[in-house]
């Protein structure tokens, strides 16, 4: 199983090297693709490490000036799964923008993707959010929502990234 992991700019970021973990224990071969917002919250060198590969920022290596070929990566995963998932990111991918590698790889998939938001609770359940969501849906892409708790904000409500287990198990039950 070949699963393309993007990684966009959440608090809940710190999650994703979990869900990596847990994916390669599985045997799965994960490649990550780290957002500029969400390289504010984990590192490249974090990611790579429980992947076991580098992790891609960029459409290309500005030292060595190398293409990182995002229709080649779209055709190679068999999923493909953006966790955590900003409402900026979400928004971006339900109304076709490319100006980062995450999205040209998601306009350039073939296999299904999974989309697992985490926001705090206001901007999840904003009406723009949710009109992307359903957007999203219409799609084909699956949505694993975000968990009720309590938020970085310091409130309590929806918006927390899902569990790395649960978001596992789904994939897990998704492929199967």
């Amino acid at each position: 199983m070949k699963i393309l992991l993007g990684v966009t700019g959440s608090i809940s970021g710190y999650k994703s090297a979990v869900i990596t973990r847990f994916l390669v224990k599985n045997g799965w071969e994960v490649q990550v693709v780290l957002t500029k917002g969400g390289a504010q919250f984990i590192t490249p060198l974090s990611l790579s490490t429980v992947s076991k590969n580098a992790v891609l920022t960029e459409f290309y290596d500005p030292k060595t000036g190398e293409w990182n070929n995002h229709v080649h990566l779209a055709h190679w995963a068999d999923v493909m799964l953006i966790a955590p998932a900003s409402a900026n990111t979400i928004a971006k991918l339900a109304n076709g923008f490319c100006d980062e590698l995450l999205h040209a790889l998601y306009l350039s998939a073939v296999c299904p993707k999974i989309v697992a938001p985490a926001m705090d609770h206001d901007m999840w359940h904003h009406a723009s959010v949710q009109r992307n969501v359903k957007q999203l849906l219409a799609d084909g892409v699956h949505i694993i929502g975000p968990e009720k708790g309590e938020l970085a904000s310091g409130i309590n409500g929806d918006g927390r990234l899902a569990e790395p287990d649960a978001i596992v198990s789904f994939i897990q039950q998704f492929v199967s």
